[in-house]
């Protein structure tokens, strides 16, 4: 008869690991991440873009510069100044010379300052300049 204490004195080690926890922690994760990484590509000063028809851009690392319609500025995640702009603006253009150099500049924000902004990126270097828009919706 089986006697409870034969199966305690049996001296079998258990090798084996059981995976299916490490991949349910790891199928959480990766959910997690998968929903979080849309908050961290959102720019730091929200602007209004005009509409134009356009062709999609290229899916590469830029240079963004956005102005708001109260005039404060950013380049990417830095908010700046116009005195800061030429400095961080060269550091980012020597590093790569062939990025585009994205305006992004609200569509109440005055023409001469989206010009200054193109001026000093063309002085610190720039080959390629854009200005954002937000496409225009069919009818």
């Amino acid at each position: 008869m089986n006697d409870p204490m034969d199966y305690m004195n049996d001296t079998k080690a258990i090798t084996g690991i059981n995976i299916a926890p490490l991949v349910d922690v790891c199928l959480v994760m990766v959910i997690i991440f998968m929903v979080t990484a849309p908050f961290f590509s959102q720019p730091i000063l929200d602007v209004k873009l005009p509409e134009a028809h356009t062709a999609e851009g290229e899916k590469k690392e830029n240079i963004t510069v956005t102005i708001t319609s109260d005039k404060r500025l950013s380049v990417n995640e830095i908010e700046t100044n116009w005195k800061g702009l030429p400095v961080i603006l060269e550091k980012k253009i020597k590093i790569n010379r062939d990025k585009f150099i994205i305006i992004r500049a609200d569509k109440t924000a005055s023409h001469g300052e989206m010009l200054h902004a193109m001026d000093i990126a063309k002085m610190c270097g720039a080959r390629k300049i854009t200005i954002a828009t937000q496409q225009k919706k069919k009818l």
